[in-house]
């Protein structure tokens, strides 16, 4: 495999990061960081720390610390951590470090490490070590990371280009559509969801709570599966949890599962011709949900 900047944001991302130990960086490890860096970007006023596998997150989480997140992120899905790219968007100091050796990782990303955590983390000799610079969407300082200007894909005989889903989303923007309206609280973890959610294959479904993620459901063929699948990730933690899906649900069969399991409010784009089917079983359920206007829709 071979990695080209494409002179664009050549000094930002990966394109400019800085290789500070651990073995060569393969073909899969580059699209994870990559996926893992994205993520970490979302939050640059919150210390935040990622976990990857297969370009999708598995654990994601914000704290007062660096060191808090991390934490969570990896209470989020520990299983699935296991053999996973990390980034964090905040230095890794020696307690993070600390705790980071424990578990076989393949990268971490960070902007930055202490010369502590450097030592420590040189016990795991083969574990890539990358400084990326500042993590804040747009900022174009050296190893920054600057959000691309296009998003290109190979098919057979060309490539697909499209504009990136850059598009951020604050409480202001959206539309309560139920009879409930979500708590202050609520709101911020469908946000939360909404951010992460935007990184998660299509059809896909994630629930979060306290500025964690929960359970995941990726890469599923119908969103029904795809809202099962982080229900049942987030086990005994989903009652009261926040529901982001990545578009819309065409029928009322997600929301069904999302009240027998307590999930209290859903964020999602609208825009079915059976929206009000879905609104009627969610106000039948006590559940708020906002509308965004937008999807995701990440392929």
């Amino acid at each position: 495999a071979a990695f080209y900047a494409d002179g664009v944001g050549a000094g930002s991302g990966l394109a400019g990061a800085r290789q500070l130990q651990g073995k060569a960086l393969s073909y899969n490890n580059i699209a994870d960081a990559d996926a893992a860096l994205a993520i970490a970007a979302e939050f640059g006023d919150e210390a935040a720390a990622v976990i990857v596998k297969h370009v999708n997150p598995c654990g994601v989480a914000i704290g007062a610390t660096v060191g808090e997140a991390w934490q969570h992120a990896l209470a989020a899905d520990p299983v699935s951590a296991f053999g996973g790219i990390v980034a964090v968007n905040r230095p890794v100091d020696a307690n993070l470090a600390a705790a980071l050796a424990e578990l076989f990782l393949e990268v971490v990303l960070a902007p930055a490490f202490e010369p502590a955590a450097l030592e420590l983390l040189a016990t795991k000799e083969n574990l890539r070590l990358l400084e990326v610079g500042l993590l804040a969407p747009g900022r174009t300082t050296p190893g920054g990371f600057v959000a691309p200007s296009r998003s290109a894909s190979t098919v057979t005989g060309g490539m697909l280009l499209q504009q990136p889903d850059v598009y951020r989303l604050d409480r202001t923007q959206v539309e309560v559509v139920t009879k409930v309206a979500p708590t202050d609280e609520q709101l911020d973890d469908l946000l939360f969801g909404w951010r992460v959610v935007k990184h998660v294959t299509s059809n896909a479904v994630v629930l979060a709570g306290g500025g964690s993620t929960l359970g995941i459901g990726a890469g599923q063929m119908n969103r029904v599966g795809a809202a099962r699948i982080a229900i049942e990730a987030a086990g005994g933690r989903v009652r009261g949890s926040a529901l982001a899906s990545d578009a819309f649900f065409p029928m009322p069969d997600s929301i069904d599962l999302a009240a027998q399991a307590g999930i209290a409010s859903i964020i999602q784009p609208g825009g079915s011709r059976r929206d009000a089917d879905v609104i009627a079983a969610c106000d039948d359920a006590g559940i708020a949900m906002v509308f965004t206007g937008v999807r995701h829709f990440r392929h």
